[in-house]
């Protein structure tokens, strides 16, 4: 996988939604949402953007678009949507800059925010399979719109209620025949599945730093397989924005750990529970930070 440059930046992809008002905010209100998040980033300096996930929360956003599901209830077989879910606001990103990532909320982590009263599934496991199928419409429609890199979002992973080996072949059928850069994005301590989490199939793993700086240790005593490694290093759940030099020293651990060329830099999770003002100011400093650190190398 080529990166765009040195330690670049990016976000694993929530922004705080700012909703659009007058005619147009009536007709979507979200549009502007999105159009504030993406020149939030860029004017950040963020070097790998998203659309900013402002439509809803991460599980809703995917879920209420499927067939075979009502409210947090699988009702019956899981379908592909009729349309593209978040193709339109990648597609408006992409018009601001060509280092866009395209974000799906992985199917382990969906399976477990949903309730099973159907005889389709006799577990989650099984869930979790014809959900991936169904993100894989998803995956295909980014790829094709020309996403420089789509992530797959699964906190569920770091708790170990879900089996290694079904996220594994989860990850193989969504990105089956995809050849843009894949990612996981995992949040949490990792120590209990740090092994097998960094053999999933993907281009690019990606884990908190800041808040459980055990991850580093845990990652980096593995072999890496060639991965590209992305180091959370801003906290996304506090308020406090952390100076320019405290990031450096994250980041420094970081390189010293992996490796400069091998890395990416971003928050630890997303930052939709934030102010706006904090988000960017988060992104700001982190910017700085590695733009710091890149000039010492």
């Amino acid at each position: 996988m080529q990166l765009p440059k040195l330690l670049p930046t990016t976000v694993v992809g929530s922004f705080p939604c700012v909703k659009g008002s007058g005619f147009f905010g009536l007709v979507d209100p979200y549009k502007h949402a999105v159009k504030f998040a993406v020149a939030e980033q860029l004017r950040a300096g963020v070097d790998i953007i998203s659309d900013g996930q402002v439509r809803a929360d991460m599980v809703q956003a995917f879920v209420s678009k499927l067939p075979g599901i009502n409210g947090n209830t699988v009702i019956g077989p899981i379908g592909i949507s009729e349309k593209p879910i978040t193709v339109a606001d990648t597609r408006y990103a992409l018009t601001q800059t060509k280092y866009v990532k395209g974000i799906l909320t992985g199917p382990c982590t969906l399976a477990y925010a949903l309730k099973i009263e159907t005889p389709s599934y006799r577990d989650r496991e099984e869930l979790v399979l014809d959900l991936a199928s169904a993100l894989h419409s998803e995956a295909k429609f980014l790829a094709a719109t020309g996403a420089y890199m789509i992530q797959v979002d699964e906190p569920i992973l770091s708790t170990g209620a879900m089996d290694i080996e079904t996220a594994k072949e989860a990850l193989k059928i969504i990105f089956r025949g995809i050849e843009t850069p894949t990612c996981i994005h995992t949040c949490g301590r990792l120590n209990t599945v740090s092994s097998e989490w960094t053999r999933l199939p993907v281009d690019v793993i990606d884990f908190e730093y800041s808040v459980s700086p055990e991850n580093l240790s845990d990652i980096s005593r593995h072999d890496l397989r060639n991965k590209k490694i992305g180091c959370g290093c801003v906290k996304s759940s506090e308020t406090q924005v952390e100076s320019v030099e405290e990031i450096e020293k994250r980041v420094r651990f970081c390189v010293e750990s992996f490796g400069a060329e091998n890395i990416l830099i971003d928050p630890d999770c997303g930052l939709r529970m934030l102010t706006p003002e904090v988000a960017f100011a988060k992104l700001a400093n982190m910017c700085e930070a590695v733009k710091n650190v890149r000039a010492e190398l």
